[in-house]
């Protein structure tokens, strides 16, 4: 080979080599999600305080409200609380502690967690907080569909690859066990709470299959179950708020360019976290905006956001 060829082929070889590191680095930095994801919130509705009185923001739930993958304070339940050091721009001073000046966070959400492990251990027991109002963030149910990921047979919090008949009588336990947390829940808030209820998102963006684990052909048919029962539980109750993270997600998929999904494929990334924060800062504005607007009192909201001292 001539050396004008040799130095034409070391040229092609550290071309290709820069092209690979930076389709690299670009997806490294979309599976990290360091950049805006989901809606626009308007400023004007963080203008103005709330509530002056003091309110507990909690929340309850699964890795997505744990925060799993995430810098310190880029959750999206970190986020909602406060604003993080290099925030965005347009979400700086967008946050529950530009509004409500007594905000106590505590996150008790724990990575891996089923429903049956919200109620056993977080909820069932779950403390009374007499003098506080409430906020509270539940994300559940996720982890009894994608469990264990079919390494064993499906049975009850670990569904995955189960039929539609054997998960019927799973799902219908599902409703039931929902229902009684978010009772025992606003129990817990006797001053007054709202639950934001998010439900499950498909990271497969309807296509079902997810790579290196088995197929499963009534996946997508138990995730719409699952969500069904998450809807219904959560309009059968006045002071719970549906929050629809499956519609969110919907086009952000794991085999999506962006992608709102961290490299465990069942988490957020970054970018993940900012759409979630986004959805629920919205769904509480409106809830705010609802309760404010209105003389009828709410059974599991009474008293919560009053724009006066009440």
């Amino acid at each position: 080979m001539s050396s004008l060829m040799k130095r034409i082929a070391c040229l092609v070889a550290v071309g290709l080599a820069l092209i690979g590191a930076t389709a690299a680095w670009t997806w490294s930095r979309l599976n990290a999600g360091r950049g805006r994801g989901g809606p626009a919130v308007p400023r004007e509705l963080f203008a103005k305080p709330w509530t002056d009185r003091p309110v507990t923001l909690l929340g309850i739930g699964d890795s997505i409200t744990a925060g799993y993958g995430a810098r310190a304070g880029w959750s999206y339940f970190d986020r909602l609380a406060r604003s993080p050091d290099g925030e965005f721009a347009e979400m700086r001073g967008i946050s529950l502690a530009a509004v409500i000046p007594d905000l106590r966070a505590r996150n008790i959400a724990a990575n891996g967690s089923t429903s049956l492990e919200h109620w056993e251990h977080r909820v069932k027991d779950l403390a009374v907080e007499r003098e506080r109002l409430g906020i509270v963030c539940l994300t559940t149910g996720g982890n009894d569909i994608i469990h264990n990921y079919g390494r064993w047979a499906p049975r009850e919090g670990a569904m995955y690859g189960a039929t539609m008949e054997q998960a019927r009588p799973w799902i219908a336990n599902f409703e039931s066990r929902l229902g009684r947390m978010l009772d025992r829940i606003a129990e817990s808030f006797p001053a007054g709470c709202h639950i934001f209820l998010a439900n499950i998102y498909d990271p497969t963006d309807g296509a079902g299959e997810i790579p290196g684990l088995p197929a499963w052909k009534d996946g997508l048919p138990v995730l719409a179950a699952y969500n069904e029962v998450i809807a219904r539980c959560a309009a059968a109750r006045p002071g719970v708020h549906l929050v629809d993270i499956h519609a969110l997600f919907r086009g952000h998929g794991i085999k999506a360019w962006d992608r709102w999904y961290y490299g465990n494929v069942e988490d957020p990334n970054e970018r993940g976290y900012d759409a979630l924060r986004r959805a629920f800062l919205l769904e509480m504005a409106r809830a705010f905006e609802q309760r404010a607007n209105s003389a009828v009192p709410v059974e599991y909201s009474t008293g919560w956001m009053s724009t006066g001292a009440s």
